[in-house]
């Protein structure tokens, strides 16, 4: 790639532990001219409990026992792990690619983010599983991945990296001049971005707010057997404890300034244990709303739009919360025409695309790395 436009392919899978989303675009990872298809393969349950696994032997590990990427030295257990995430990734590129049928051979790159285990940024570490080599080899294609050690060695904390790719898609669909654009993954993060004092390089601050639908999840799972709280019927019926709310809302995290990060369990259900399962529903879901209100505290001006993706934009208590909390429009990225479901998949293959060009993935004021920095390692097919 040589700032010429060509398709590329972004892969994720989120801390939700929902699957593998997939999406092919086109870009010169300046721009994005055209939106491919997309998918989501679910993980079968048994994956998701391995990676549930993978994420407690992580956290007795300590560290990562490669060094993002090679797989060599990480213990048995991940190692299969491993190689059964990125045979899976590879299933799904390689639907996608036959969807898009004879122009899969344009294809240029891969972008893979590979999964989280555990994200220590205060210890300078993060580990991600996912065989970039092993992706690449399966495929024949070349396959950009480790995109946070970069940014991690310049004093970032490796996340996150989506806010870039959100400006260039606002940059295309402007209707406001400061936005904030919310992701309520597994953990929730925002991207505040101000296009007042310039549409080319607008100012752009993101930091992790706090949780998003990984205690929610845990929760449902645990009290009803069900993997989520499907559109957050069962919070819809609780009662919200404010007490035990408070005293979540407590967390010195809320006060630290921006950049920062979360790992997947830095907040856990612990403190509504004893709550009926409709009433802990209730009092998370207001947790997740009350974190997200609050970041507001930190951004440099007032926002005049909230847009809203993630798994957590179908939750319809979660979204009705958050729109009687926020002062302003507040609504899903589909009013943008965005694809919700696919838009980390997307921004994966446009990093992708600017890591392999030697264009920044992280900037100071959205990791905290001390200068702009490049992510990403590039290899071809055929490389050891």
């Amino acid at each position: 790639m040589d700032g010429r436009e060509c398709y590329v392919i972004g892969m994720m899978s989120g801390t939700s532990m929902d699957g593998v989303d997939a999406a092919l675009i086109r870009t010169d990872g300046e721009r994005v001219t055209e939106f491919g298809p997309t998918l989501t393969n679910s993980y079968d349950e048994d994956t998701r409990r391995r990676i549930r696994e993978g994420i407690q032997l992580a956290f007795c590990q300590g560290r990562p026992g490669g060094d993002g990427g090679n797989s060599e030295n990480l213990p048995e257990e991940l190692r299969q792990l491993e190689r059964h995430l990125t045979e899976l990734h590879a299933e799904a590129a390689a639907e996608l690619l036959m969807e898009w049928g004879e122009r899969a051979s344009n294809v240029a790159v891969i972008g893979l983010h590979g999964h989280t285990l555990a994200h220590r940024p205060d210890q300078g570490w993060t580990w991600q599983i996912g065989d970039g080599a092993g992706l690449s080899g399966q495929l024949g294609l070349p396959v950009v991945f480790d995109f946070r050690s970069a940014d991690m060695a310049a004093g970032g904390q490796g996340a996150p990296l989506v806010p870039l790719y959100h400006a260039a898609l606002l940059r295309a669909e402007r209707r406001h001049d400061r936005v904030a654009v919310l992701n309520i993954g597994g953990v929730a993060n925002v991207t505040w971005i101000d296009f007042s004092r310039s549409e080319i390089d607008p100012d752009i601050l993101a930091f992790d707010t706090g949780p998003g639908n990984a205690m929610l999840d845990d929760w449902a799972a645990i009290q009803t057997g069900v993997p989520c709280d499907t559109d957050g019927e069962l919070a819809a019926t609780g009662r919200l404890h404010t007490d035990v709310l408070s005293s979540m809302l407590a967390s010195p995290y809320f006060d630290e300034a921006p950049p920062k990060t979360l790992d997947r369990d830095d907040f856990t259900i612990q403190s509504v244990r004893g709550l009926s399962a409709a009433d802990g529903a209730t009092t998370l879901t207001d947790f997740v709303v009350e974190s997200i209100v609050a970041a507001q505290s930190h951004f440099p001006q007032p926002v005049e739009a909230w847009y809203v993706c993630g798994g957590g934009r179908h939750n319809k208590t979660l979204m009705r919360r958050l729109r009687s909390h926020l002062p302003v429009l507040t609504d899903p990225v589909e009013i943008l025409g965005w694809r919700g479901d696919a838009l980390e998949a997307e921004a994966f293959g446009f990093l992708a695309a600017r890591s392999v060009r030697g264009l920044p993935t992280s900037l100071p004021s959205t990791t905290g790395c001390r200068v702009p920095t490049v992510g990403g390692r590039l290899i071809l097919p055929g490389s050891d």
